[in-house]
């Protein structure tokens, strides 16, 4: 969410996305459902999720996980929003107009506030997004905003804030310049990097998105309380522009990170809702709760994986990595782990947007993993490998499945590899700074077009990237992509570039993801798109 994700959720558990986007192919949620014993049958119209743990931010220029996300979806709006549709809908614009050349894109906004009561302006959008760019904040979602002429530039320091293709002609005309044609920009407008920040709250408050009472944000829902680590209440902004079209009074989240103490307070009547996309079901409970028809499952396009650090040996060594990645057994973890229908993954991109026309290798390939090894120990000098360290954040899921590939690695490489649990935020951390040999990933799309999963790796440093590898061949396809306007010439190019990365390996795939979640027959129209976010503008408590 993707990103980056929930991403780059952004999808931090087993059961949902790391980084979470934006994009086509949304719906609601079915109408089927579990009843629980507490009814809400008068008074405000609460929904009682479980968040599973702290949003790392409630800064959109800083968000690059699901969580983070998802509260940003409920607490801004965008210029559009995906609808329950599926698709990009006028919101705080409320006219689009493109130029023939799809190079100049002119939004006139509406008449809309602030959960403060200011005015929302072009000029919140234009400083928003300079400052996410701006390289001094340090935004590892930044490049989502390269699609703007000179944006790149500016974020490496080789162009100034005047030179990006973002003006505010004035309070209610916001006039965009991009680069080269981009034909999911609307798409990318709904995307929290592309929301708007008030200036006045942001620079008279270092740490106004971190506390309730001093975040202020433009979307459906205000954050009325936020415990830490231990709760977040939203409750209905009355200032936003379509407040009509808001039906609950609040969402009260828990943080609990207990999968199975979660799918207790479902059946105890506490929760209308369990597991994904803002949590996961316990994997021992799924079996049961299949046969009861109680869980709804949905395909997403987002792709669950492990990134090697490719600046650290071994896995400096490209067939190292290759020998790590043929060796997991993914539909023995699919039938005995997850238990949700996931697909293994024989490739980055998933399949409702694959540029592949066949799987890039084996799953379970043991005699290549072997000899890959072998030959990748003798190019680095190695005559045993040392024992390894996989880390994953916080999760009953993200655990088994750990323990799974831990003992797949000893059997058939017969190499010795650690598990190291952390904190959600730790856990991010640690990865940007490169502190990891081996760890838990995912990526959601941000966008329903395959460069959202091949442009996660195309630069080293200044995105969600972690692995530290780069390739000038790769970032050549990417860029030429992004000026071919035949389709299939252009499916043929990401395909290309696909195919380096699969060859080098800097992350193993491992499946595609599904969403699975019980809830409350009483919930209705929750938006759950095909890329894996969710939106709670439209929900209900009947």
């Amino acid at each position: 969410m993707k990103k980056s994700v929930f991403a780059a959720m952004s999808s931090i558990l087993v059961l949902s996305a790391a980084l979470a986007g934006c994009g086509g192919g949304g719906e609601k949620t079915g109408e089927q459902g579990a009843s629980t014993g507490k009814e809400q049958t008068s008074g405000p119209k609460v929904l009682r999720m479980n968040m599973h743990s702290e949003p790392p931010t409630a800064d959109p220029a800083l968000a690059e996980d699901s969580t983070s996300g998802a509260l940003l979806r409920a607490t801004f709006d965008g210029l559009t929003r995906i609808n329950e549709d599926g698709k990009p809908h006028e919101s705080v614009a409320e006219k689009v107009d493109v130029s023939e050349d799809g190079l100049t894109y002119t939004f006139h906004l509406r008449d809309s506030k602030w959960s403060n009561g200011d005015a929302v302006t072009a000029k919140d959008f234009e400083y928003a997004w300079k400052r996410a760019l701006d390289p001094k904040l340090g935004s590892t979602y930044a490049y989502q905003l390269y699609y703007l002429k000179n944006a790149e530039e500016y974020n490496m320091g080789k162009a100034k804030a005047d030179d990006v293709g973002v003006k505010a002609q004035d309070d209610k005309t916001l006039v965009v310049t991009l680069k080269n044609p981009t034909p999911f920009f609307l798409e990318l407008t709904a995307f929290y990097t592309y929301f708007p920040v008030n200036q006045k709250v942001v620079e008279s408050d270092a740490k106004w998105a971190g506390e309730a009472k001093s975040h202020v944000g433009n979307g459906p829902f205000k954050i009325d309380t936020w415990e830490h680590k231990s709760k977040l209440v939203l409750a209905k902004n009355d200032n936003y522009w379509d407040k009509d079209a808001v039906k609950l009074d609040k969402i009260d989240f828990s943080m609990v990170e207990d999968e199975n103490t979660e799918l207790s307070m479902f059946d105890n009547g506490d929760l209308d809702w369990a597991g994904a996309p803002m949590s996961a079901l316990p994997t021992d409970a799924v079996p049961a709760l299949k046969d009861s028809g109680k869980m709804e499952t949905r395909a997403i396009a987002g792709t669950y994986m492990y990134k090697f650090n490719t600046e650290k040996a071994p896995f400096n060594n490209a067939k190292i990595r290759k020998a790590f990645a043929y060796a997991i057994d993914r539909k023995s973890i699919i039938d005995n782990v997850t238990q949700t229908n996931q697909e293994p993954a024989m490739g980055l991109v998933p399949p409702t947007m694959a540029v592949a026309t066949s799987p890039y290798f084996k799953d379970n390939d043991a005699e290549t993993a072997k000899k890959l090894l072998e030959e990748g120990m003798k190019e680095e000098g190695i005559t045993k490998m040392p024992t390894l360290t996989l880390s994953f954040n916080t999760s009953e899921g993200h655990k088994k499945i750990a323990e799974a590939i831990q003992d797949q690695w000893k059997k058939v490489l017969g190499v010795d590899v650690k598990l190291e649990n952390k904190e959600w935020k730790v856990f991010l951390d640690d990865m940007h700074q490169g502190k990891f040999q081996i760890a838990r990933s995912s990526w959601t799309g941000d966008y329903n077009d395959p460069y959202t999963f091949l442009d996660l790796f195309k630069n080293k440093k200044g995105s969600n990237n972690d692995t530290n590898w780069e390739n000038p061949k790769y970032q050549e396809l990417l860029n030429k992509s992004a000026l071919e306007k035949d389709p299939e010439k252009r499916k043929q190019i990401l395909a290309e570039a696909e195919a380096i990365f699969m060859d080098e390996m800097p992350a193993a795939p491992i499946y595609y993801y599904t969403h699975s979640y019980v809830k409350s027959d009483k919930v209705k129209g929750v938006v759950l798109d095909g890329l894996g976010f969710v939106d709670w503008k439209w929900a209900d408590i009947q």
